[in-house]
């Protein structure tokens, strides 16, 4: 997906509808610095706002993600671009969260393993230890058990199967 050239594409359409920056956001219910943004590529519209988008420049959605208008013949090949455009980004958000989930289970292992190491076990002290080490134990069961879920959620979002 060019989201240069989509951004080119909504300003061209918001110019031709006579629409300011800070009307379309109106319009389209978000601010004009987000108007600003798409139309330099920065940031790619919403689904919702897509279709929003979609009616108020009297244009399909696949013609905004394509980046300009489409004869019927270019439909269906932009159509599948497209498609696969925003199944490989799909794909590739998925795999940037299951990263970070995994970053984060590991990081928080380290840590209750560094901090049970840490912990002194004197003769006197020893029950007071001992209930720290759990405690520790116990966060980082629960650390993990939600990431573990968090992990779990995000494939059912994106229809993953083990």
């Amino acid at each position: 997906m060019d989201t240069v050239k989509i951004g080119k594409f909504l300003k061209e359409l918001r110019k031709e509808k006579g629409y300011t920056q800070e009307t379309l956001g109106e319009k389209v219910g978000v601010t004009n610095k987000t108007v600003s943004r798409w139309e330099t590529g920065t940031y790619m519209p919403s689904v919702e706002c897509l279709v929003l988008l979609s009616d108020i420049y009297d244009v399909s959605i696949n013609e905004i993600v394509a980046g300009q208008r489409l004869s019927k013949a270019e439909f269906s090949d932009a159509a599948e671009e497209n498609l696969s455009d925003a199944l490989q980004l799909s794909e590739n958000v998925y795999k940037q969260r299951e990263k970070r989930l995994m970053l984060i289970m590991a990081i928080s292992t380290i840590i209750a393993m560094v901090l049970i190491y840490l912990v002194p076990l004197n003769k006197g002290d020893m029950v007071r230890g001992l209930i720290t080490i759990l405690l520790i134990i116990g966060l980082a069961f629960i650390s993990n058990t939600l990431n573990i879920v968090a992990l779990a959620q995000n494939k059912e979002k994106y229809g993953k199967k083990d």
